[in-house]
């Protein structure tokens, strides 16, 4: 199918799913790439993801959140935010409205670790782009807008019947 030679709409809309897909799992090698240069597990770089995500996003994760986007126990997720921390990809911040929560920030070292691995990504991403015109990134992000929301809604659904896997703490 070619997108520029007058696709029906169910054809377009394939066409978008499966680039969605393709660039799903070019993500996910990345990430294990990352992982295994940084010698980071891969569920670290998961966690590192989400805690851009919601910074970027202009809502800091707290460690109780992750630990439901990670689906992990309290233990584990404990674990983890430690490891980070003592690696120097994380600090812990107290949660300005609410001092017993801890918010999860990049620290330094980690912001400079991943922006000295992704820079060359940015780079490529902005070649690809060059030739494209406002227009079109325009309508690109309000297609990621609307492909974003509609994985939000069916997480939103599949919590709603008790597909969350994180696993109950124990005493």
């Amino acid at each position: 199918m070619n997108p520029d030679q007058g696709c029906e709409r169910t054809d377009l809309e394939a066409l978008v799913i499966a680039d969605s897909r393709t660039l799903s799992a070019e993500s996910d090698e990345i990430g294990r790439l990352f992982a295994g240069i940084h010698q980071v597990h891969l569920s670290d770089f998961r966690a590192l993801l989400h805690v851009l995500v919601a910074e970027t996003g202009g809502t800091p994760l707290a460690a109780g959140e992750l630990r439901h986007k990670m689906g992990v126990s309290g233990a584990a997720i404990t674990y983890l935010v430690q490891r980070m921390v003592e690696s120097g990809h994380l600090r812990r911040e107290a949660d300005p409205s609410d001092r017993r929560k801890v918010i999860l920030r990049y620290a330094d070292h980690g912001r400079d670790v991943a922006a000295a691995f992704f820079a060359p990504l940015g780079r490529y991403t902005h070649d690809a782009l060059a030739d494209l015109p406002d227009s079109d990134l325009a309508a690109a992000h309000r297609v990621f807008t609307a492909l974003i929301e509609a994985m939000r809604q069916f997480r939103s659904e599949l919590s709603a019947v008790g597909a969350d896997t994180a696993p109950p703490d124990t005493p």
